[in-house]
């Protein structure tokens, strides 16, 4: 999988995206904001070879969610929080294992970290059962908007 910084038409394909109606919580908004935000030099497209984008990670504190900062969920150090989204017609397919180690991989050549971190809307079952598989525990929750989140970590093996 190939990782370049977000375009502006990644960007505009990015906030497009349209999920079912139990995820239409990750839907984007075409705000000024949102634009800003995914053009910030956080946020990575993913493609596979020549394909179109097949999804995206952001690395830092744009992958936090904010009540999650207000209530100290995101203390530590050299932990490195990751966030990141599919296409809707690929999720679900089994390819979730996969994009997320290319996401991890892609952070530990990036930035090193000791550990990765993650938050994950707690009705995300498909998803959390994803981080666990891959090795990310549960070190925390908190409610944000009237949505509960399980915050998940896990330990990098730099080698």
């Amino acid at each position: 999988m190939n990782f370049h910084l977000m375009t502006t038409t990644d960007a505009h394909e990015i906030v497009s995206w349209k999920y079912p109606e139990e995820y239409s919580f990750y839907n984007f908004d075409d705000s000024e904001e949102t634009f800003a935000e995914l053009l910030d030099g956080t946020y990575y497209a993913v493609r596979d070879q020549d394909e179109p984008l097949i999804g995206f990670f952001c690395y830092g504190r744009n992958a936090q969610v904010p009540e999650g900062r207000n209530q100290h969920q995101y203390t530590g150090d050299n932990i490195l929080d990751i966030g990141l989204g599919m296409m809707p017609e690929l999720t679900g397919k089994g390819l979730g294992l996969t994009f997320l180690q290319a996401g991890i991989d892609f952070a530990i050549q990036q930035y090193q970290p000791a550990y990765l971190r993650l938050s994950v809307a707690a009705f995300n079952i498909r998803a959390t059962k994803v981080y666990s598989k891959m090795g990310f525990a549960q070190t925390g929750a908190f409610v944000n908007n009237g949505t509960a989140f399980i915050v998940m970590k896990m330990k990098v093996e730099l080698g």
